[in-house]
């Protein structure tokens, strides 16, 4: 027989259900993606009226994206609490994001081709941004052009 240390097989499918073939283990859900789950959560909060939203577990690349949101006036004040575990956010909403949404996997973006994303991804030209990752830090898209500079695209919100 085997010892259920044999038994465990771990996999991974495209949905983020990582399945554990033992016997007393369930099927349990891993996060894949912490920007994308702290963009759905705003958004989803957006979509129901309400005026503050608690994401869990925060990033440091989660805190750039929302400081890169708070400067724009898209969301207002958020403040991190940290649990000495993955931390959480508590972000105070003013009902202006339409949709935000995370680009994996993270494609290099040059300077040239910064309109081309930007025509793809957004509804307009003067309405919404892309967050982009640079050597600069965490830009967008029009800060990029201003610095002549490109990157790695992260999401994008408007």
């Amino acid at each position: 027989t085997q010892s259920t240390w044999e038994a465990v097989v771990s996999t991974q499918s495209t949905w983020g259900v990582q399945l554990l073939s033992n016997q007393n283990k369930s099927p349990k859900m891993v996060l894949v993606s912490v920007l994308n789950n702290c963009l759905n959560s705003i958004a989803n909060a957006e979509k129901r009226g309400k005026r503050q939203v608690l994401v869990r577990p925060v990033s440091k690349v989660v805190v750039k994206f929302l400081s890169v949101m708070m400067k724009h006036g898209y969301i207002g004040e958020f403040e991190l609490v940290d649990d000495r575990r993955g931390g959480k956010i508590v972000i105070n909403l003013i009902g202006r994001i339409n949709k935000a949404g995370v680009i994996s996997p993270r494609f290099d973006i040059s300077l040239n081709e910064m309109e081309k994303w930007s025509s793809k991804l957004l509804p307009a030209r003067q309405f919404g941004h892309l967050v982009l990752t640079t050597s600069y830090g965490i830009l967008d898209h029009e800060d990029c052009i201003r610095k002549h500079t490109g990157g790695k695209i992260l999401g994008y919100f408007y």
